[in-house]
C-alpha cells in the first residue's frame, strides 16, 4: 500500500485567504440588513457557521494528518478573527460599514423614495429614515438626506457635530454617501418627527 503525500497532507495557506474572503462575504450582506433583524439573522448564520467549523475541525483532526489539521485550524482562526474584527468595527462605527453596504446594494431604491417626496414649505431637506437602533425608549436614528446644494459636504469632511440648515436639530455626525446624498445621525431620542 502506497501512502499519499500529495496535496492532502501539506499545509495550505490559501485556505486562510479563502476564510478571510468568506468572512467578509458573509458579513457584508448581514450588515446591509436593517439593524433589528440583522442581529438575529447574524447570530443564526454565525451559529450555523460555528457548527460547520467545528465539524470540519473534528473531521480533519480524526485521522491526525498534521498539516491538514494545521491548515484547517489556521483557516478557522482567520475566519473567526476576521468576523470578530468586522463586528467590533461595526459596533464602534455603526454608520460606516452598514451604510456603505446598504448604499452599494439599494441606493437606487432609496434615492427614488426620497426624491418622490413633495417639497416642504419650511426648507427642510428631503429625507427618509435610513437606520436606527436602541432599546427601552433610547432610540438612535440615522436619516438619508438629499442635499441639492451639497451644503453638508464640509460637515461630512470635518466630522464635526453641529446645527445645519434644513435639519431641525444639531447632529453629531454627517457622512457623505455620494454627491448630494448624506446620512445624518441624530442624537439619541431625537427624530425628524419630533420637530413637526
Amino acid at each position: 500500500m502506497v501512502e499519499k503525500t500529495g496535496e492532502e497532507d501539506r499545509f495550505n495557506g490559501r485556505k486562510s485567504s479563502y476564510a478571510a474572503i468568506s468572512a467578509i462575504a458573509v458579513f457584508i450582506p448581514l450588515a446591509a440588513c436593517p439593524r433589528d433583524p440583522s442581529l438575529f439573522l447574524g447570530l443564526l448564520v454565525y451559529a450555523i457557521l460555528f457548527l460547520i467549523s467545528v465539524s470540519l475541525f473534528i473531521i480533519d483532526a480524526l485521522p491526525w494528518r498534521r498539516y491538514l489539521f494545521l491548515s484547517t485550524l489556521s483557516m478557522l482562526l482567520v475566519f473567526w478573527a476576521t468576523s470578530a474584527a468586522l463586528a467590533v468595527y461595526d459596533r464602534k462605527n455603526p454608520v460606516v460599514i452598514r451604510s456603505t453596504a446598504r448604499w452599494l446594494i439599494w441606493s437606487n431604491d432609496y434615492k427614488a423614495k426620497v426624491l418622490a417626496q413633495p417639497a416642504t414649505a419650511n426648507s427642510e431637506m428631503k429625507h427618509i429614515e435610513w437606520d436606527g437602533w436602541g432599546w427601552a425608549g433610547m432610540d438612535t436614528t440615522v436619516y438619508l438626506v438629499f442635499d441639492p446644494t451639497d451644503s453638508l459636504s464640509a460637515a461630512a469632511q470635518s466630522h464635526q457635530p453641529g446645527k445645519f440648515n434644513g435639519i431641525p436639530f444639531a447632529v453629531p455626525l454627517v457622512h457623505r454617501m455620494e454627491s448630494h446624498w448624506y446620512t445624518v445621525l441624530f442624537y439619541t431620542d431625537e427624530s425628524w418627527a419630533m420637530a413637526k
